[in-house]
Formats: structure tokens, sequence, C-alpha cells
């Protein structure tokens, strides 16, 4: 069997390593942010928990857009199919999450009017606002540096965040409130998986770029999606 030039099998190692680095930096830096430590460790208030729930929805409703396109957009050119599959397949499953933040902000007393009466905060903005240039006018399956980074998060964190809401956290009605939480914790972690497996057919430098350019922004701004104590 021929085998691949040392420097090949380098170069690959090192881009993912690298976004393995941005995924475990995300996940450090928010144990490091106080609103997101206090929904790590069931301490969060009502209110601020509708407010996460809330800029999450923004943001889950726009990264399905953005999913969508960016898969059609390379299938049009003729790119990438089993990755352009993916991204359509995880649309697919970002609008799945809307109802279910929908369902757990209902819970909580919120209709969905009153959601989409509610302040975008600054960082979501400026999310929906990269990834729409990414997607439009950028590399394509750039945003799957984003989807690696946020579901890295969530099989680290979403399933001991939920249980500890409903164990310590006395907001009423929380058990049915973590729906999100819960879905995010049990699916995840084959969807990292998933990911690794199709994103080590990536041999452009450029495309491993925009991904590494992706996941950092996405770290950047992620921390900021909660609400300052």
């Amino acid at each position: 069997m021929c085998k691949q030039p040392r420097h090949e099998q380098t170069a690959k190692t090192d881009w993912l390593d690298s976004l393995r680095h941005e995924a475990r930096m995300l996940v450090r830096e928010l144990d490091a942010t106080p609103g997101a430590q206090r929904l790590f460790e069931g301490r969060i208030r009502q209110d601020d928990y509708a407010y996460y729930l809330i800029q999450t929805y923004q943001y889950v409703r726009w990264s399905t857009e953005f999913l969508t396109e960016s898969g059609e957009r390379m299938k049009r050119e003729g790119q990438h199919t089993a990755l352009a599959d993916l991204l359509l397949q995880k649309s697919r499953e970002e609008n799945g999450h809307e109802k279910w933040l929908l369902q757990d902000l209902a819970a909580l007393g919120w209709t969905k009017e009153r959601v989409d009466r509610a302040p975008v905060c600054s960082a979501v903005r400026a999310y929906v606002e990269w990834n729409r240039f990414t997607t439009l006018s950028g590399v394509p399956t750039a945003f799957l540096g984003t989807a690696y980074v946020l579901e890295y998060l969530s099989v680290n964190r979403a399933t001991d965040a939920k249980d500890r809401l409903i164990a310590d956290s006395g907001i009423p009605n929380i058990h049915k409130a973590v729906l999100f939480l819960r879905g995010h914790g049990v699916a995840d972690g084959d969807h990292v998986a998933e990911l690794e497996s199709v994103l080590r057919t990536l041999t452009s430098p450029e495309e491993q770029a925009a991904l590494l350019l992706s996941a950092r922004t996405t770290r950047a701004l992620f921390p900021k999606f909660f609400r300052d104590p």
C-alpha cells in the first residue's frame, strides 16, 4: 500500500490539533466566565437562564440558514459532496434545536412572540454578520469550524449543566426547560467524531485556515452570549 508522504500526514494532524485546541480553549474560557460558570454549576438565576436561551435561540436560528446556504453552495460548485450533505443534515438538526429552545423558554413563561421581541446582544449580532460573510463570500466549508467547537463544548458541559440545574437551581419547571441541554449532551459526542472523520478529508490550506478562523471567531464571541454579573 502506498503511504502518504510524512509532511502531508503532519500537516493534516497539525491543523486538526489546532482546531481541537480552539475547542478546548473555548471550554476553558467559558469556565472562567461568570455567567457561563453559573450555568455549568446549576446556580444561574431564572432571568439569566432565559437570557442565555434567548441568545442561543437567535444564533441557532441563523445557524440553520448558514448551514443550508453553505451546503447548497458547495453542491452548486461541485465541492466536497460528503461535506455538503453533512452541512445540510446539520441544518435540519438545527431546526429541531430551535424548537427545543422555544419549548424550554415556554416552560419559563416566554411566548415565541415575546422571544422574538427580546433584544439580541452585540456578540450574537457579530456572530451572525461574520457567518453571513463567510457563507456568502468566503469559503463555504468555514462554518464547520464553528460547528466543531460548539459541539465539543456541548459534549463536555451540556449534560452536567442539565443535571445540576435540575438538582440545584430552584428554577420553577426547570425539568421542563432543559431540552436543548439534554439533546446536545446526548448526541454531540457522536457529532464530534463524525465531524473529525470528515474534516480529515480537507487538504486545502485555504479551507483549513478558514475553518480555524471561524473557530477562533466563535471562541472570541461565545463567552459574551451570557449576561454580565
